[in-house]
């Protein structure tokens, strides 16, 4: 199967770098990286212009402080006022083929904000009774200059360590499909080529006009468009391009619903794009070529998956900490009632389709499952201590630790087994779009009493409800109520 830059000499050793970290970890630690490189510029920045400012303080008759702690609480200060500042502006999303022009006007922008926001805390630790810096006009325009020269300049080299990651290495890379083989389709696939370090690796085309297996312009034609959820899984695509000629608007939304069912993002080339009538998409660009992204989870947002990650781990452990000895006496309850395991473990489908093992307490009898695998009221197979947990929802208590090692968040849709997601994702449209968030332990189907042997698809509404409309305040909402009706009792349909 083609794809770009797909044989080259570091190959194996690209392989070997790879492996080190999931996709996800790579594209965080380039991040975290940017962010290091912008706050060490802008105090090395500041550094300077005091050492070159010398001569402006004595003359305007200013000294340092005495304190040697007072700058270094003002660089504290500053480093996370410009953190905010410069990822309320954007510039820690890492676009691809994102316009250098605009970056530049973004950092000049963001330094400036930056540097007004710093003159204002450091007056007011003045109007406080704590010591100011001192400055001067000289100070100022020289800091300024020198902050955006010095983040242009550290920006300028992560993304050629990134180009070079890219190139070389394949990491930060993405997947890539394209739907149709015409002179659209052919258009977005040569504008990649020219640019591979931009990090796409394009598997090949889906084209109703074109016959499967002829290749085009170097690239093959994998299947027809209706064959879109099969080639994603067999190629693992990251990312689907839209590029159809002549075709409806119909047709489109027909095959971005199909798409939609997949751990993928969507984007469509707008020559062929004429539904733009809500917030729905968004304009990016590949280089000079404009795309269209369809409207992705809120927590596609890595500030947004941080705030989310965040609450996660205070949650978890607080919970874990104050219910632990509620734990030791429920497994030795379970292992009093019946011999077998304390926990029972499951592989359970979360986030972009992968398995993981979910952690539960043992609520069944251990041979459970050779009698069926889905629980219904007064299921005999259920023990009476387990009777008792799922009515509490009590027997999921062990899923902190997943919570804590990242597999799940407090707040999700609830997971199901493999052989179930297989079956709705073929029933129930657009029901693989709840894997774009991590499963929970709690949800908004699960608060509205959408629990246990109740329908799937009104499931499904109130799960793809949440993930589209997702914010930290929903979360806290949510574990409200699920608080609320374990202590009132209302668990409905736990059984």
């Amino acid at each position: 199967m083609a794809a770009i830059s797909s044989s080259h000499p570091t190959r194996t050793a690209s392989v070997k770098v790879r492996s080190l970290l999931r996709p996800r970890s790579w594209r965080a630690l380039l991040r975290l990286l940017l962010v290091v490189l912008d706050m060490a510029a802008l105090n090395l920045a500041a550094q300077l212009a005091y050492a070159f400012g010398t001569d402006s303080l004595a003359a305007a008759g200013f000294r340092m402080p005495a304190d040697p702690l007072t700058p270094l609480r003002l660089s504290v200060l500053g480093s996370v006022t410009a953190l905010i500042v410069f990822a309320s502006h954007g510039l820690y999303e890492m676009k691809r083929g994102a316009s250098r022009l605009d970056e530049a006007v973004k950092v000049v922008t963001a330094v400036s904000f930056t540097m007004v926001l710093v003159i204002f805390i450091n007056a007011l630790i003045g109007e406080f009774g704590g010591e100011e810096m001192p400055w001067t006009r000289d100070i100022l325009v020289q800091g300024w200059g020198l902050a955006v020269a010095v983040c242009l300049l550290g920006r300028f080299l992560h993304r050629a360590l990134v180009y070079a990651l890219r190139r070389y290495f394949d990491i930060d890379t993405r997947r890539v499909l394209i739907v149709g083989a015409r002179e659209p389709g052919r258009l977005v696939w040569n504008t990649i080529r020219r640019r591979p370090e931009l990090g796409y690796r394009v598997q090949g085309f889906l084209s109703d006009t074109v016959p499967i297996g002829e290749i085009v312009d170097g690239l093959p034609v994998l299947g027809r468009t209706e064959h879109i959820c099969r080639v994603i899984r067999a190629t693992r695509a990251d990312e689907v391009i839209i590029a159809l000629s002549g075709r409806s608007s119909q047709d489109l939304v027909e095959v971005i619903a199909l798409a939609e069912d997949e751990s993928v993002e969507i984007k469509v080339y707008p020559d062929t794009f004429q539904l733009i009538t809500n917030n729905e998409v968004s304009i990016g660009d590949l280089r000079d070529l404009p795309l269209v992204s369809v409207k992705n989870a809120a927590l596609d947002n890595p500030w947004n998956r941080a705030l989310k990650r965040g609450l996660d781990l205070v949650v978890a452990s607080l919970v874990l900490l104050f219910a632990a000895p509620v734990m030791l006496l429920i497994a030795l309850a379970i292992r009093l009632e019946s011999r077998g395991p304390v926990f029972f473990l499951q592989e359970r489908v979360g986030l972009d389709g992968k398995p993981f093992w979910m952690i539960k307490f043992r609520t069944m009898r251990p041979d459970a499952e050779q009698f069926g695998t889905w629980t219904v009221q007064n299921d005999p197979r259920v023990t009476r201590v387990g009777r008792w947990l799922r009515r509490t929802s009590l027997d999921e208590l062990p899923q902190l630790i997943n919570v804590l090692i990242g597999e799940m968040s407090i707040v999700g849709p609830r997971p199901e087994q493999a052989r179930w997601v297989e079956q709705f994702r073929q029933q129930i449209p657009r029901y693989m779009r709840r894997h774009k968030e991590k499963a929970g332990l709690t949800g908004w189907a699960q608060v509205n009493g959408l629990r246990g042997d109740t329908s799937i698809e009104e499931r499904t509404r109130y799960d793809l409800y949440y993930v589209e409309n997702w914010s930290l305040l929903f979360d806290i909402k949510i574990i409200l109520r699920t608080i609320i009706n374990f202590i009132t009792g209302r668990q409905e349909n736990a059984y």
